[in-house]
C-alpha cells in the first residue's frame, strides 16, 4: 500500500534513527548484510489470486518452470493469509486486511499447498518471500476482542483505520509490547514452518525503527533472509532491512514519456540516491507494482512506446529490478484488486526482453560488482536532454547503455574508450564508423567492453 501519514510519523522515525544507532548497532550480531543469494537475481511480485485460471497456489506452482526459465530469482507472494469479512472491500476483499497472521488464505489453498510451493520453487533454484502486514489487521481479526489495548484509538475511544480511506482494516498501536511480541512469533512461524527466504514488509516506514531491528534480530539467527521494505527512508536499509522501494524512479520516467520530465531529471534521481543509498542497501527498481496497476493505470497508459527503454533501465541502473505479473505477457489491463480478474497470458515480445535482461543481470561482471549498489557513472558527453548514457563498471567488464527516452530521432557520439564493444542488446540504434549512435524514438544500445585500469 502506498501511503504516507502525516509529518510527525516521519519526525518520529528519524527521531529514532537517530538514537538506535550508537545503543543497538554497535553490536556486530546487528550488522546488515544482504545475503549472498539475492546478488543479481530479478524479484517478481505475484499476485495469487490473478496469477493463473485457478487463482491459487497450485496455478502459481505449475508455472515455476516458465518463470525459472525467463530468469526470475525471488518470488514475492501477496499477502496470503485469510481476509477479514468485517467491512469487506469487494468480493473477495484486499488481501492487506489480514484476519489471522499464522493462517492461509483459504481461496489459494491450505498450509501444504504453500509447503509444496516454496519446496518446489526451491528445487528449481528460486527463492520465496511473503508479503506481510504488520500495520494492521481486519476489523475482525481475533485480536479486537482480545486485546483491545493492541490498537490505535481516536479521541472518542474508537479504534481507527490507518486513514480513514481504508475502512477495512484497523490500526496497530505499536506501543503495545504484548502485540510486538505476537507479531514476531508469526513472521518467525513462517520461515520455520514452511521455510520460506524473507518477507516484503508492507508501509515499513509507518512502524517504528526499533521494531524492525528487533525483528530482523530475532529472524536474522533461523536463516539468512531477504527483507524488503516497502518506504524511502534510508534509515530502513541502514539498520534493518536489504533493500527498499525506489518509489522516486516509475513517476520520474512517466513524466518523462509524457515531456513532464527531462533525462537531466532522471540524471539528478540517480546521483541524489547514491548518495541517500550506499553500501547499506539498495533499492527495488520497477516499472510498476500491484498499487500503481490497480489505482494509477498500466504501463501502457502510464509509459507507451518508453516501456522496453524504461524496463532496460531498471535492470542497469544500480538496485534490484522488479517485474510484475504479466509484464511478460504485454498485460494492458489494471487488475481488480478485490475480485477474480486473471491475467490473459499470451506470448509477447516483453518476455523475450526479460529473459535477456534477467540473464544480463546475473551473469554481467559489471552490474555484479561488488554489489547491486554498484556505482553508477554519467557520460556526459553523450548525455542530453533525450539521451542518457552511462556505465557500470566491474573489476573486469564495463557496461555502457545508450538510451533515447524520447518520442524522437536523436544523434549522440559517446566517447571511444575502448578499441572494440560488444554489442549485447540494441533496438533501433545504428553505429558509424567515427562512433556517432543514430538513435530511431525509445531506442536501446548495451555494450560491453574490458575495464580500463585507471
Amino acid at each position: 500500500m502506498n501511503k504516507h501519514r502525516p509529518t510527525l510519523v516521519a519526525a518520529m522515525l528519524l527521531l529514532v534513527a537517530v538514537i538506535l544507532p550508537a545503543a543497538a548497532h554497535a553490536q556486530d550480531d546487528l550488522h546488515i548484510e544482504p545475503p549472498d543469494w539475492a546478488q543479481g537475481r530479478t524479484l517478481y511480485q505475484v499476485n495469487t489470486r490473478q496469477f493463473s485460471p485457478e487463482g491459487n497456489f497450485e496455478g502459481l506452482r505449475k508455472q515455476l518452470p516458465r518463470l525459472k526459465q525467463m530468469g526470475v530469482g525471488i518470488l514475492w507472494l501477496m499477502p496470503i493469509h485469510p481476509i477479514g469479512h468485517e467491512k469487506r472491500s469487494g468480493e473477495l476483499g484486499s488481501p492487506y486486511a489480514v484476519l489471522d497472521y499464522k493462517g492461509i488464505n483459504p481461496e489459494f489453498g491450505d498450509l501444504d499447498d504453500f509447503k509444496r510451493l516454496v519446496d518446489e520453487a526451491h528445487d528449481l533454484g528460486l527463492r520465496v518471500i511473503i508479503d506481510w502486514v504488520a500495520n494492521h489487521t481486519a476489523p475482525d481479526h481475533p485480536w479486537v476482542t482480545e486485546h483491545p489495548d493492541w490498537y490505535t484509538r481516536n479521541e472518542q475511544g474508537e479504534m481507527i483505520p490507518p486513514i480513514p480511506l481504508w475502512a477495512d482494516v484497523l490500526d496497530l498501536d505499536f506501543d503495545a509490547r504484548d502485540m510486538r511480541e505476537a507479531m514476531l512469533d508469526a513472521m518467525a512461524y513462517w520461515v520455520r514452518e514452511t521455510d520460506i527466504d524473507g518477507f516484503r514488509c508492507d508501509t515499513a516506514e509507518w512502524l517504528p525503527l526499533d521494531f524492525w531491528i528487533t525483528a530482523r534480530d530475532r529472524l536474522q539467527p533461523i536463516k539468512p533472509l531477504f527483507i524488503l521494505a516497502e518506504g524511502n527512508d534510508h534509515n530502513l536499509v541502514t539498520y534493518a532491512f536489504d533493500a527498499l522501494y525506489a518509489w522516486e524512479l516509475a513517476p520520474t520516467l512517466e513524466r518523462i514519456h509524457h515531456r513532464e520530465n527531462s533525462v537531466k531529471d532522471l540524471v539528478n534521481y540517480l546521483r541524489k540516491d547514491a548518495r541517500r543509498v550506499t553500501a547499506d542497501g539498495f533499492r527495488l527498481n520497477f516499472t510498476t507494482n500491484h498499487d500503481t496497476n490497480a489505482w494509477e493505470g498500466t504501463t501502457a497508459e502510464r509509459m507507451g512506446d518508453g516501456l522496453e527503454a524504461f524496463t532496460v533501465a531498471t535492470f542497469t541502473i544500480p538496485g534490484m529490478p522488479m517485474i510484475y505479473n504479466g509484464q511478460e505477457a504485454g498485460m494492458n489491463k489494471r487488475l481488480d484488486f478485490f475480485h477474480r480478474d486473471p491475467i490473459d497470458w499470451q506470448p509477447h515480445p516483453m518476455a523475450d526482453l526479460y529473459r535477456q535482461l534477467t540473464r544480463l543481470k546475473r551473469t554481467s561482471p559489471a552490474l555484479r560488482h561488488g554489489s547491486d549498489r554498484a556505482t553508477i557513472h554519467i557520460l556526459e558527453e553523450a548525455t542530453t536532454t533525450s539521451v542518457l548514457t552511462y556505465e557500470r563498471r566491474g573489476d573486469t567488464q564495463t557496461l555502457r547503455v545508450t538510451l533515447n527516452l524520447s518520442d524522437r530521432p536523436q544523434t549522440v557520439r559517446p566517447p571511444a574508450t575502448a578499441p572494440t564493444q560488444d554489442t549485447i542488446l540494441s533496438k533501433g540504434c545504428t553505429a558509424s564508423p567515427d562512433g556517432t549512435l543514430r538513435l530511431r524514438p525509445w531506442a536501446y544500445r548495451l555494450t560491453t567492453f574490458p575495464t580500463l585500469l585507471p
